[in-house]
């Protein structure tokens, strides 16, 4: 006679739940353990200072046939350039470090509503960098304009496919 109460007889459902409960926990700590070991190289997020931040008008050649899309409609746009330092205090290379900040016209209205990521710098070598960016701003908006709380993050190895980079590069 078996120590097992008759609902967990060998073909009873209760006991193959049982045991596909403990697969489904057992691969899941296996692909945990897995990810654990085989991780690729820390791609962590570093914080790079922007600073001396400001802006000057684009080159007419820059510039030329720019539009700023809206919701609604296509606007005639201001173009111009954001220069300003960037300063890795790290001992590597920073990647693709995402450009945020602020922009207000000289009302203190946003010139860019709901969005903060302004650009970006493909490569921020250890120490102080020199950055820019082309921002588009309506014509209706008045300048000058403020810039306001910029930074950027990157990461420490570079998160764009290589192949997919270079062929975007060589089709310019």
């Amino acid at each position: 006679m078996s120590n097992f109460p008759d609902s967990y007889t060998v073909s009873s459902p209760y006991l193959y739940m049982h045991l596909s409960l403990i697969s489904v926990v057992f691969i899941s700590l296996l692909i945990n353990a897995i990810y654990l070991v085989f991780t690729p190289d820390a791609i962590a997020l570093t914080q790079i200072k922007l600073f001396e931040v400001s802006y000057h008008e684009c080159t007419p050649e820059i510039a030329k046939g720019l539009v700023n899309s809206n919701s609604r409609n296509i606007l005639p746009a201001n173009c111009f350039i954001v220069t300003g330092k960037a300063e890795n205090t790290t001992n590597q290379t920073v990647y693709d470090a995402d450009i945020f900040g602020r922009v207000y016209d000289a009302n203190n209205d946003p010139v860019m509503q709901n969005r903060n990521r302004l650009g970006s710098i493909p490569e921020v070598s250890p120490g102080i960098n020199d950055f820019n960016l082309r921002i588009s701003v309506p014509t209706n908006q008045p300048t000058p304009l403020k810039l306001k709380k910029f930074k950027a993050v990157g990461f420490s190895s570079s998160v764009r496919p290589e192949k997919l980079y270079l062929n975007l590069e060589s089709q310019h």
